[in-house]
């Protein structure tokens, strides 16, 4: 199963709605969104994807936007979510909470992906791969990315950032 990750659209729905296209395009079958989203707008471009989402330090409506996602079918594993997939562990934060970001590495998780920082990066900690898939908002280039936990590749999707971004 190939996994889909975005993170910090800031309420810019229409770029969001352009990097599930993309990330769909590419073949993810779940998305996990990272947080940072401030609208409801924003989690509606997620809703009939297989999406899971925590929320970031811009989300001052957390208790709301958690009620709305819920609503629309949309699963909030808020503040840390963990799946598995093709028998790795994949943990997932925003990134702002430093003892989040030690606990899954604690954990020994395969993968972890956080957002927060708006950059694109991939590295490692010891036996976990750090992935932050950038972001769709404030970003001198807008990107999401697209893990294939089995063979443990891993694709940089660039996303169009629109006639006023």
């Amino acid at each position: 199963m190939l996994i889909g990750v975005l993170s910090d659209s800031h309420g810019c729905a229409d770029i969001t709605a352009r990097a599930v296209e993309e990330l769909l395009s590419h073949g993810a079958q779940t998305l996990i969104h990272l947080g940072d989203f401030e609208t409801e707008a924003v989690i509606d471009e997620l809703v009939g994807h297989n999406a899971r989402i925590v929320f970031g330090n811009c989300d001052w409506n957390e208790q709301a936007l958690t009620h709305y996602a819920e609503s629309v079918g949309v699963r909030v594993d808020h503040p840390l979510g963990q799946i598995e997939v093709s028998g790795k562990r994949i943990a997932f934060t925003h990134g702002h909470l430093d003892r989040l970001m030690r606990e899954a590495l604690d954990d020994g998780v395969d993968y972890l992906f956080y957002g927060h920082t708006h950059t694109v990066s991939d590295e490692r900690c010891g036996k976990t791969r750090l992935i932050n898939p950038g972001a769709l908002f404030r970003a001198p280039r807008y990107t999401a990315v697209v893990l294939d936990p089995a063979s443990d590749r891993l694709t940089i999707v660039d996303v169009q950032k629109g006639p006023n971004g």
